[in-house]
């Protein structure tokens, strides 16, 4: 989305911030040098983790021509908030850049997030360009980065827009809405975990997938529509693909975690209709 005005300047960084995979940076550096793209995210949050192969890929594609990505994890859990849970999923997110630890929403506060992700690209000089909430708007992000590059004067020969990674992201995609996100414990901030009373857990579902937002270590035994499917391996804290469909279905899930697994939620992705 374009900012209703071209002079809204970028917030500078909060004094005290923890930074993971790599060093903070100075602002006004980052700023005169050329274009900046920050990522709010959450690393077990199904629409963070949904929209980030698009990120890595703008990284990839435009760092060489003075894009700068900064990440920033504002966490949704408990269990996401640790410094060292933070860092120990940045390798499976493709994640190459410094990440802020937003622990206590600083960061948030101060560019206005609301919701998972958030992204804000700002020019060089430190002007915000675009901005975008949730997932979607894929390609015209990406144009607003190429904008941003030629405003800087680059001049570059630039590829094709990235193709859409999921039918769902396709521009004027018609999907159907999942069920709304499971928290089993009864809140975001409060786990679920199997006991001699209840084991396991029964989830009737609508959409594309579910995916299983967990800490501790261990593995979930799982049943899809009564047949027993592989358990799923928990090694570390984060989001876990249950199952994917290529269109939107009716499906029972059977989950039954080992000792020492806490499920913080069970989310769900969109799909085509049948």
């Amino acid at each position: 989305m374009r900012p209703s005005r071209r002079d809204i300047a970028i917030p500078p960084i909060p004094p005290g911030i923890e930074w993971v995979g790599g060093k903070g940076p100075n602002l006004a550096r980052v700023a005169a040098q050329g274009p900046l793209l920050v990522h709010f995210f959450d690393f077990a949050q199904l629409n963070s983790v949904r929209a980030m192969p698009y990120v890595v890929a703008w990284s990839d594609r435009y760092g060489e021509h003075g894009l700068t990505t900064l990440g920033v994890h504002t966490p949704r859990f408990a269990f996401t908030a640790p410094a060292a849970a933070v860092e120990a999923s940045l390798p499976g997110l493709g994640i190459e850049w410094p990440v802020a630890i937003d622990s206590d929403r600083r960061m948030w506060r101060d560019y206005g997030s609301e919701g998972w992700p958030s992204l804000f690209l700002w020019s060089r000089g430190g002007a915000l360009r675009w901005y975008h909430l949730g997932e979607g708007d894929y390609q015209e992000t990406e144009a607003a980065i190429v904008e941003a590059l030629e405003e800087a004067e680059v001049e570059a020969d630039w590829l094709e827009p990235l193709e859409p990674l999921r039918p769902t992201d396709a521009p004027g995609a018609a999907v159907i809405a999942p069920t709304p996100e499971l928290f089993p414990g009864g809140s975001p901030q409060r786990p679920w975990a199997p006991s001699a009373e209840q084991p396991g857990l029964s989830v009737p579902y609508e959409g594309g997938g579910a995916y299983l937002a967990a800490a501790g270590e261990g593995e979930v035994a799982l049943w899809v529509d009564g047949e027993r499917r592989d358990p799923i391996a928990i090694p570390e804290p984060g989001l876990y693909e249950l199952v994917v469909d290529a269109e939107h279905r009716r499906r029972v899930l059977e989950l039954e975690p080992s000792a020492g697994i806490e499920v913080h939620s069970i989310q769900f992705s969109p799909a085509p209709a049948p």
